[in-house]
């Protein structure tokens, strides 16, 4: 973790969607799509079933000013979409370093969301990130597929510990350089 002093969050077009900092008004949505077990079983932080106030938290450290994860709601509403598809966040690691991390929901699988999402996360670079890691788990490929379309390199396999899953999970690992 880095010392920087935190700036305001900022959307992020793309042709598709927004980008946007979580809304209370998220909550319900947020908890809704984060508590199907699908959606859990893919990351390494969401308990299933979702315990009471977890959304509420996740709210709360996405609002506070020394945050160390910048968070997106990916919405597509200015589109004719949903409010809300997914997440996707950067959680800051040391100087110009991040990890990113995202899950969209089942209905928006294979839409191409994800990859959208990311691009334009990248592409913004809000956090003047140098490097930007990235992990995903062995049995979901469709993630990694994502990754390696936005440019990221894979460099290696880890592990990582799934709280749905209540078990550790080989992951691969991905790096991607910025400019």
């Amino acid at each position: 973790m880095n010392d920087m002093t935190r700036t305001p969050q900022v959307g992020i077009k793309s042709q598709r969607m927004t980008l946007r900092p979580l809304d209370i008004a998220d909550a319900g949505l947020i908890e809704m799509l984060a508590g199907d077990a699908r959606v859990a079983r893919n990351t390494s932080s969401i308990p299933h079933p979702l315990p009471p106030g977890a959304t509420e938290a996740l709210l709360k450290r996405a609002a506070d000013p020394v945050r160390d994860e910048d968070i997106w709601a990916m919405d597509a509403s200015e589109h004719g979409g949903s409010t809300l598809m997914g997440l996707i966040s950067l959680t800051r690691l040391d100087e110009s370093q991040s990890e990113i991390g995202y899950w969209v929901a089942p209905a928006f699988w294979n839409t191409g969301t994800a990859s959208d999402a990311v691009s334009a996360l990248i592409d913004a670079n809000p956090l003047g990130n140098k490097t930007i890691f990235g992990s995903v788990f062995h049995d979901n490929p469709a993630s990694a597929k994502v990754l390696t379309n936005a440019g990221f390199d894979y460099i290696g396999d880890a592990e990582s510990f799934s709280v749905a899953r209540g078990a550790t999970v080989p992951t691969w690992t991905y790096l991607r350089k910025l400019a």
